[in-house]
């Protein structure tokens, strides 16, 4: 017998037409409006969201090392700056990528079932892209549409897709893509085993919640989140089929993913999409160089957030091999650990041509909805404004020139890294 939940009774047909987000809300705009940082926006999102959302947003996998090293691999890089620039503000930060026009080099990672975190979910991540006029991504589990998002977001976009089983659902997806006005493509390789987030078994994770005495109690504790999720309609994974509801599609989902998907799968992918994709999920020089030689056009060096495989290598780290082995020709996306424009910055001057940003942006969704998401992007945009002038570059595509000149990697020290109050701030990720 299935369980009988609010949904199912038809409450948020009830609730979606009595405004008290509005008061339930109150808060939470108070604290998104004293935000400085990212860290305070994960503080801002940790303090509205249900605990089990915030820690399936916020953890990685196993004991959290690749999730704390990614972040402190960053304080190991000094910036060896230029004095006497002649730089007037504001820094020149147009650049490509995809061969599309944007203003900011950096974008919003693609990142499944947005709605969990806010109503608004992947719409308002959209909203901000536009805002910035920054590249969108889309994952092929979000829960809101590909339709949607193009009614919203008229910027260049990128579709991201789990390697399935089924090709058919495949084709299916990218020519919704194709349609929804996507111009590239990025296949994520390092999702075919699911990692092992102890924090989501701790907390008994699911989609929906199961109504347990320790959930229940939470989501009386966090009345913004939870009016949210009773007064709006339960989530579905809107870009493979919009008719079932999230919990039932998992478990058709986790039995769609291929582990045995590989390089000819590949080949086949690329002649199905036929336009610029990027293989996501990159660490090692000699697989990108077979990503190049099989088609792909775009690197992208990611560790999925450090929630897979646990003490994977800090993207920043292995940046400037990848480089080296593809040459200066191929587009390199980076993602991983970025809390602050100087992380950009960095990652720009080692190598990539753009840098994906995931928990700042979510973070400030789970915070406060569009208004989150535009405020984080806006935090790092004015950092990395002020990195690269204080570096004395005027623009992206002299920081990508001169960079390995101005950034050296240091000796760590005990003072590089996170004291016994830093989880507090939200330095580090896990529990330290």
């Amino acid at each position: 017998m299935s369980t009988i939940t609010p949904h199912k009774l038809g409450l948020h047909k009830i609730l979606k037409h009595i405004p008290l987000n509005k008061i339930f809300d109150a808060p939470a705009k108070r604290r998104l409006a004293k935000a400085v940082n990212i860290a305070d926006l994960r503080l801002c999102a940790k303090a509205r969201a249900h605990k089990m959302v915030f820690d399936y947003l916020d953890a990685g996998a196993d004991d959290e090392i690749s999730l704390r090293r990614g972040k402190d691999a960053y304080s190991e890089l000094e910036m060896h700056y230029h004095i006497l620039s002649g730089l007037k503000p504001p820094i020149d930060m147009r650049t490509k990528i995809f061969g599309e026009d944007v203003t900011i080099p950096f974008f919003g990672c693609p990142t499944a079932g947005n709605r969990m975190f806010h109503w608004e979910g992947e719409t308002a991540a959209a909203k901000a892209a536009e805002h910035h006029g920054s590249l969108y991504g889309l994952s092929s589990l979000a829960t809101t549409g590909i339709t949607d998002i193009g009614k919203i977001h008229n910027g260049p976009k990128v579709f991201q897709l789990y390697v399935w089983k089924d090709r058919e659902l495949v084709k299916e997806v990218i020519s919704k893509a194709k349609e929804g006005g996507f111009n590239a493509l990025a296949l994520t390789v390092d999702f075919t085993w699911y990692g092992n987030r102890e924090r989501d078994i701790r907390n008994d994770f699911s989609i929906p919640p199961k109504y347990s005495v320790a959930q229940v109690i939470e989501a009386i504790n966090k009345p913004a989140w939870t009016y949210d999720f009773l007064s709006h309609d339960p989530y579905t994974y809107a870009c493979i089929n919009t008719d079932v509801p999230a919990d039932s599609l998992a478990a058709f989902v986790n039995s769609q993913l291929a582990p045995e998907f590989d390089w000819h799968d590949a080949e086949w992918l690329l002649g199905e999409w036929n336009g610029p994709c990027a293989v996501k999920g990159v660490v090692r020089p000699d697989d990108a160089v077979k990503a190049v030689e099989t088609g792909f056009s775009t690197m992208w060096v990611s560790n999925h957030g450090a929630r897979q495989l646990e003490t994977s290598p800090a993207t920043i780290d292995v940046l400037p091999s990848i480089r080296e082995a593809v040459g200066p020709d191929v587009e390199i996306i980076m993602d991983g650990g970025v809390q602050r424009g100087t992380d950009i910055c960095k990652a720009l001057a080692l190598g990539a041509d753009s840098v994906g940003v995931g928990k700042p942006y979510l973070y400030g969704l789970a915070a406060g909805g569009t208004d989150g998401v535009i405020k984080a992007l806006d935090i790092l945009k004015v950092e990395l404004d002020r990195a690269m002038g204080l570096l004395g570059v005027g623009s992206v595509d002299d920081l990508k020139k001169r960079g390995p000149g101005l950034i050296k990697r240091r000796h760590s020290s005990a003072r590089d890294y996170p004291d016994r109050y830093a989880y507090e701030r939200g330095y580090g990720g896990g529990v330290i």
